[in-house]
């Protein structure tokens, strides 16, 4: 349980009080948070109630979406609560292709030149930039990177303390080179974060919201975190699901059962 961090996600609409207070009766030491519930909360205060409580903010979800106007100065913004927050990492989500774009390279490098453009930002706010690639399925509208190679190689013209990358088994499970990369990551200090959900069959209609808890699917989670280990990766294990059913269910149901997948299904026995 020392390295269990509980995602906001998760229990998506757990008013933040509830949160951090189940999180602490259940002996939870991280949280991963969202910029949204953060500024609903308020940031500052957010950040107040989470440190008071003793917890530690384990990633703040999520910059990036490089393809929007306006990009720059929210991405900005994004670091600068993570740093409020006493977040260690801003996670990235690259975006997808422009309007009426085909040039899948041309968007790839564009997610380049805009991490290039918040590297001395992040650098001043002591917050590591962490490229997430999700499943290919959602290259067109969400995110043009879509291997754990393809955001090592965005990753690599930065320093590791201002670049990292996001390990989801949800959305890298499918990946034959993924072990490989993985340890490339591990040997270039680029692990910054590491998340586990399962990937459940068949997809529910709307595949963003089609992750299960852990042991609810077919993904190797144990050995997932096992590899991101074996690198030398000693921070947190975010448990982290989106899924309609798991949001109807009450807070403190939805963190019993996703420490009990992490025991299970993740942690090392």
């Amino acid at each position: 349980m020392t390295r269990f961090s509980f995602n906001q996600a998760t229990a998506k609409y757990w008013p933040m009080e509830d949160l951090v207070a189940g999180c602490v009766d259940a002996g939870v030491t991280g949280v991963g948070l969202w910029r949204e519930e953060a500024a609903a909360y308020g940031v500052e205060k957010t950040a107040s109630l989470i440190h008071n409580a003793g917890l530690a903010v384990t990633s703040l979800c999520r910059g990036g979406f490089f393809n929007q106007t306006g990009w720059l100065d929210e991405n900005r913004r994004a670091i600068d609560e993570a740093a409020t927050l006493g977040a260690p990492t801003l996670v990235l989500v690259s975006g997808g292709l422009p309007d009426g774009s085909r040039d899948l390279d041309a968007a790839r490098k564009n997610v380049r030149d805009a991490i290039g453009a918040l590297v001395p930002h992040a650098l001043d706010a002591g917050v590591q930039l962490a490229i997430e690639p999700l499943h290919p399925m959602f290259c067109s509208d969400r995110c043009v990177v879509a291997s754990l190679g393809q955001a090592l190689d965005l990753a690599s013209p930065y320093p590791p303390q201002a670049v990292g990358v996001v390990v989801d088994t949800y959305h890298l499970w499918w990946d034959d080179q993924v072990w490989t990369q993985i340890d490339r990551a591990g040997r270039e200090g680029r692990i910054a974060c590491f998340q586990a959900a399962d990937w459940i069959t068949p997809l529910p209609e709307g595949v963003l919201l089609g992750r299960g808890l852990p042991g609810e699917g077919c993904v190797q989670l144990r050995r997932f975190r096992e590899a991101v280990d074996a690198t030398g990766y000693t921070g947190p294990v975010e448990v982290e699901v989106f899924h309609a059913g798991l949001w109807s269910r009450p807070g403190r149901e939805v963190l019993e059962a996703s420490i009990a997948g992490y025991l299970e299904h993740v942690a090392e026995r």
